[in-house]
């Protein structure tokens, strides 16, 4: 019996979502990428040129252009698709106007597959892959979001470089709400399995410079996005992670975006990824100061999430 084709369709294919298509390409994640994007001839050119790339590379990967509906009959469906916050736009109005992007694509692809898997990049990632969980009628272990991930990776990044280690010696998450809320754990971070105040190497277990390195990573976020408008590269690779994890059914443990109940919306947490989705958390053993900082973000974006559904 021949294998199973696997197949992840990209909604939006912007700086995001091709960045997002290049790093499955080069990593041979799926045998097929379906491209959608309401710009009919910016899809077909970005299928053309991306497909160069899967030639250049004898990736295994083939791509063509495809609709919503075929879409929602993937393994996976990445949403990229969004509007760039510009200059003057409020913060109320980006949101909006996001929300109203994914609803209209949500809804454009209903019914999925019964085992699709719903990834959000999409930004506010948080309050989009909560309304994505009740628009889609997938189960929530099913619907997850980009969340802190990036930033946990980054700030293990920031950490590494000063203390002149790998990254790979490095366990530190970001988790909560991405975004300015988003609470690095100093409280678990470890380095070769030490805690991080007995890694007498780095000189980094005060507040004031954990303070730093955080600032630091939340500013080469809004950086990166001041110049070129988002971060396309590092998220790209992350979201390649992150399906790779799913259909290799790696159970790789990884802070994403996922449903809480206790709190009706989504934020990150480190969680066990495989071919279902969320496998199951994993526990983390916070501070009481990195608890409340997290629970009173996620009550905050239940707030909005209330105000956004209620306007629909």
């Amino acid at each position: 019996m021949d294998k199973r084709i696997s197949r992840i369709a990209i909604i939006g294919v912007g700086q995001v979502g091709a960045a997002v298509a290049y790093a499955l390409i080069l990593g041979s994640v799926a045998d097929e990428l379906l491209i959608v994007d309401i710009r009919a001839k910016w899809r077909d050119g970005q299928v053309r040129d991306l497909t160069d790339v899967a030639y250049a590379h004898e990736s295994r990967t083939r791509l063509r252009a495809a609709g919503y509906r075929e879409a929602s009959q993937c393994d996976i469906v990445v949403i990229t698709a969004g509007s760039k916050f510009s200059y003057g736009q409020t913060s109320l109005d980006y949101l909006y106007r996001n929300t109203g992007i994914l609803r209209s694509v949500v809804n454009e692809m209903k019914p999925f597959r019964f085992d699709t898997i719903l990834l959000v990049v999409a930004n506010p990632v948080d309050l989009l892959a909560s309304l994505a969980k009740e628009i889609s009628g997938l189960p929530p272990s099913q619907v997850l979001g980009s969340g802190t991930f990036l930033d946990s990776v980054r700030l293990r990044g920031l950490l590494a470089d000063r203390a002149g280690i790998a990254p790979s010696s490095i366990h530190l998450d970001v988790l909560g709400i991405h975004g300015d809320a988003q609470v690095p754990v100093w409280s678990t971070a470890t380095v070769d399995g030490d805690p991080l105040e007995k890694a007498a190497l780095l000189c980094m277990a005060t507040e004031a410079d954990q303070a730093s390195l955080a600032r630091e990573c939340r500013n080469q976020s809004r950086s990166i996005i001041a110049a070129k408008g988002a971060t396309p590269f590092g998220i790209g690779s992350i979201v390649s992670s992150i399906c790779t994890s799913i259909l290799q059914d790696g159970r790789d443990v990884r802070p994403i975006s996922h449903f809480q109940p206790e709190f009706g919306c989504y934020f990150s947490l480190p969680v066990v990824l495989g071919r279902t989705g969320v496998v199951q958390q994993v526990p983390v053993a916070l501070s009481a100061r990195e608890k409340e900082a997290i629970e009173e973000s996620a009550k905050e974006l239940k707030s909005i999430l209330d105000r956004v559904q209620e306007r629909s």
